[in-house]
């Protein structure tokens, strides 16, 4: 197990620095400062991922507990403000899903980018996750625990309700599972 941990650890940061070394050097100059802004979101986008997949595989399968907010039981909005302070540093008090979605700035369904909070209202209640890539979203289901969910799906299409982007997360210091740090997320 732990040597899965590092060979995760290990892949992630090839990929941050993969994905610095494929990227393109503009060819007009006339472009380059739009070419440069695009680069550095690709790889913000990159490290952003990374992120988010690191903390899926801490949390999958944590069950649903309503106002949990560590590895023994934990909420929707619970695992949202994990994720934020825990992966990308952003010093912030326990947060519900009521105030999530008055945070950040509205994103349309089709321009979604991964680490945009996706919401849904699901029998007058609020609902949130993580978009992830490819249409699928993160997320602590009240029936499964936290897990990946596909916004194709019939059922989260029907319920889904706006989409917003806290800019903040993209200037993050990201942060990534050192070794035993499962064992102290369960404690807190």
């Amino acid at each position: 197990m732990k040597s899965l941990k590092s060979f995760k650890y290990v892949f992630c940061l090839s990929l941050l620095i993969l994905a610095g070394c494929a990227s393109k050097k503009p060819s007009d100059t006339a472009n380059s400062g739009n070419a440069s802004q695009i680069t550095d979101q690709q790889s913000d986008l990159i490290s952003v991922v990374a992120a988010l997949h690191d903390q899926m595989h801490s949390w999958q399968g944590t069950p649903y507990q309503w106002g949990g907010t560590n590895l023994q039981g934990v909420d929707c909005s619970g695992f949202v403000w994990r994720t934020l302070k825990d992966r990308f540093n952003i010093p912030m008090d326990r947060v519900t899903t009521a105030q999530l979605i008055h945070m950040g700035q509205r994103v349309n369904e089709d321009q979604l980018q991964p680490g945009d909070l996706v919401f849904f209202r699901i029998n007058h209640e609020m609902h949130v996750g993580f978009y992830d890539t490819d249409h699928n979203f993160l997320h602590a289901s009240v029936s499964k625990g936290v897990m990946r969910s596909s916004l194709n799906n019939p059922y989260w299409k029907s319920v889904f309700l706006e989409a917003r982007r806290l800019t903040r997360e993209y200037d993050a210091q990201i942060t990534f599972n050192p070794t035993g740090s499962e064992s102290q997320l369960a404690k807190n």
